[in-house]
């Protein structure tokens, strides 16, 4: 969708963009595969994606080597954190990191004065990486964990995890992961007669959730893009406009939503196509050039919030680009802004 807009008002400089897809399935291996093929055989200017921290990781080398600018979709904050995590030079990504989205969260609980939390995160990249800033962060908001328990997000049960938290009397409960993973968690809690909050990460604000969850939805909370309850932004927030005309585009024109329904993950790759032809604007298709132009992309309104890139933080987004939604008779609900 943003490439069609792009290229219906004259492309860039007169000349169209070109999409070339490729389909990681969340697998690593397939991951690599697709950005050797995009480098070596398309040769693409740039890379948008992968969507997943795990792919995003497997191919972070890869693309580093080759100096291809890449903006990733990814949640977890590996992908552009250096040190152990390697280089990320040529990497960017859109959605808030995870540790944003921690921190929101635990504003949150300042602000209502819950100190007690249990922590449920899943085994792979993404929820180690919430864990990890979880943990990290919690007393800096003067917060305690008072458990933490961990699954592998194919089970489909948590009770025991549950359970065990539930015995240490949290005042709230986070969980962190994506996919049907959060909607058993949450009938796993209402199952246990768990009275205590439910939040669960920015990456589940989706209509799938509240189907795959059902009554058990009612009251969860969670960190979202401000997609996700734009109707009710005061008027004066810079995105709401530019918001309203993603949706009336998803919805109207090119009628996305039949299929994909509009959730917290539906503006990423919007923001990054969009962030990639600004920059392509300023300095054309030299790679090198452009991975600087994308770096000091300063004051872009986009979807998931306002970026401002710099060399040391290569997503340009804080707590202020997201909001805290409540679910309350499916419908999602501005709880925090």
């Amino acid at each position: 969708m943003a490439v069609a807009e792009i290229n219906k008002s004259g492309g860039i400089h007169g000349r169209p963009l070109q999409l070339v897809l490729g389909d990681t399935e969340g697998d690593p291996s397939k991951a690599v595969a697709i950005a050797k093929r995009f480098i070596y055989k398309d040769r693409v200017v740039a890379i948008i994606g992968p969507t997943r921290t795990g792919t995003g990781m497997a191919v972070k080398p890869i693309v580093e080597a080759a100096h291809v600018p890449t903006i990733m979709t990814v949640g977890g904050d590996p992908v552009i954190m250096g040190g152990r995590f390697g280089s990320y030079r040529y990497i960017f990504k859109t959605p808030q990191r995870s540790s944003t989205a921690v921190r929101k969260i635990y504003a949150y609980l300042k602000k209502k004065g819950l100190k007690r939390v249990g922590l449920l995160t899943a085994t792979d990249g993404f929820g180690k990486d919430g864990r990890k800033w979880l943990e990290k962060l919690a007393p800096e908001y003067g917060l305690t964990i008072v458990a933490a328990e961990s699954f592998n997000p194919r089970d489909t049960d948590m009770t025991t995890q549950l359970a065990k938290i539930w015995r240490k009397h949290p005042q709230v409960i986070v969980a962190w992961t994506i996919g049907p993973a959060g909607a058993i968690i949450a009938k796993n809690v209402k199952q246990l007669g768990i009275t205590a909050p439910l939040f669960q990460c920015h990456g589940l604000p989706d209509p799938k959730y509240i189907e795959l969850a059902g009554p058990a939805a009612e009251g969860n909370l969670m960190p979202s893009t401000k997609l996700m309850a734009w109707e009710q932004l005061p008027d004066s927030d810079p995105q709401k406009p530019v918001i309203a005309h993603f949706v009336h585009l998803y919805r109207e024109v090119y009628h996305y939503d039949r299929k994909f329904p509009i959730n917290t993950h539906s503006g990423y790759a919007w923001d990054a196509v969009m962030i990639l032809a600004q920059a392509l604007r300023k300095v054309g298709p030299d790679r090198e050039k452009l991975r600087e132009a994308i770096e000091h992309t300063q004051g872009y309104v986009g979807i998931s919030g306002i970026y401002h890139i710099t060399p040391e933080d290569h997503n340009g987004l804080n707590e202020s680009s997201m909001i805290i939604v409540k679910i309350h008779h499916g419908r999602w609900l501005l709880e925090d802004y």
